[in-house]
């Protein structure tokens, strides 16, 4: 063979393992970029920060929020291990009188001696007398400011003759909670009641859907439609014994108004929903 074809075929033989090269680094740099999105992804199912405010989904009904020093927890239950690396409460917030929102057992482990507790009635009658002295008792369609904090209980109950035994007119309390500029609500343990249908600026919301306790998820999303969060969070949809459709539930937000964002965070991190 002559040294000029010589020459040529091993020019091609580099250009071509060159190719290989870049198109396997690509490759790579694609797969990373894949990888760094879905724990991106995976991150923001365990907890939600925005404009200041740090949300931590802790199960079903409990949940975590953090603004500035202020740390409060929404319906403890699931003992001290479910709060493991937790900041110790400022408030706490407690619904209802059932087991999936006053948790005795939870509180007595975890240090709240710092805390005020918000609470209705209801849940102020079962909690042991230690407790007494750090009671705020509100009372549906009343308001508190506590660290800075402007907390509105808003009425909780069902509708449905069938549900009307879970949850009465009175008993337990949603909150809507004022932080800095932004009215961030927890149902609760509800139906899509007309107070809820009516609230106003409410730019967090945090909106139950079990049978049979609280609403099915049309009704969920059609008080959703009717209230215009600028957030909805669905949570509190573990029912028995089926679990509530929550793609189903952003599917009906979603094709009623595009300006509401429907956020799924995981609620049930022991669970496959």
């Amino acid at each position: 063979m002559k040294i000029k074809e010589l020459l040529v075929l091993l020019f091609i033989g580099a250009l071509s393992f060159s190719c290989k090269e870049e198109k396997k680094s690509d490759s790579d740099m694609n797969t990373s970029t894949e990888t760094e999105e879905n724990m991106s992804a995976t991150s923001m199912k365990n907890q939600r920060k925005t404009d200041g405010v740090v949300i931590k989904p802790i199960e079903h009904a409990t949940a975590v929020i953090e603004w500035n020093d202020v740390v409060i927890y929404i319906d403890p239950t699931g003992g001290k291990a479910a709060f493991e690396g937790q900041k110790t409460p400022s408030l706490i917030l407690i619904t209802d009188i059932h087991g999936d929102h006053l948790n005795v057992e939870t509180l007595d482990a975890l240090d709240t001696s710092n805390a005020t507790f918000v609470v209705p009635q209801a849940v102020a009658e079962e909690l042991p007398e230690k407790y007494s002295k750090q009671l705020e008792i509100m009372e549906n369609g009343t308001s508190k400011e506590l660290s800075d904090i402007t907390i509105e209980a808003i009425p909780m109950y069902n509708l449905r003759n069938e549900a009307l035994k879970f949850h009465e007119k009175g008993r337990g309390n949603g909150y809507v909670l004022n932080i800095d500029d932004q009215r961030i609500y927890f149902s609760g343990d509800t139906e899509d009641i007309p107070e809820m249908r009516s609230l106003k600026n409410i730019d967090k919301a945090f909106v139950c859907m079990n049978l049979p306790y609280t609403m099915t998820v049309e009704s969920a999303a059609s008080a959703v439609l009717d209230f215009k969060p600028k957030q909805v969070y669905p949570y509190h949809y573990r029912g028995k014994p089926d679990v509530s459709d929550v793609a189903k539930f952003k599917q009906l937000v979603d094709a009623g108004n595009q300006d509401i964002e429907v956020i799924q965070l995981d609620w049930y991190p022991n669970d496959e929903y």
